[in-house]
């Protein structure tokens, strides 16, 4: 009995957050507009949904710093995030 109620708050929780998500999502979509008026579209519009949703950088993302402390970039970027990931 005890698992089945545990079971069904999980289950409840669970769908209340997924509910709100699509919610923020096309808020964020909504207001992805330049200063001209015009949708945003590529990276434009990525880095704004990001920054939007407040998709938070991965732990990975946050310790990619060269030696003299600056942030990495493109491919030693991608490198060093799969190597991360990997171990």
């Amino acid at each position: 009995m005890k698992y089945l109620l545990s079971t069904a708050v999980l289950l409840v929780a669970s769908q209340l957050a997924f509910a709100q998500a699509p919610a923020a999502a096309s808020d964020c979509e909504a207001r992805a507009v330049s200063k001209a008026g015009k949708p945003l579209t590529g990276a434009a519009k990525t880095a704004f949904m990001k920054k939007c949703t407040g998709a938070a950088p991965t732990a990975c993302e946050a310790k990619a710093v060269s030696k003299e402390g600056k942030p990495l970039t493109g491919a030693a970027k991608t490198a060093f995030i799969k190597k991360c990931e990997k171990g």
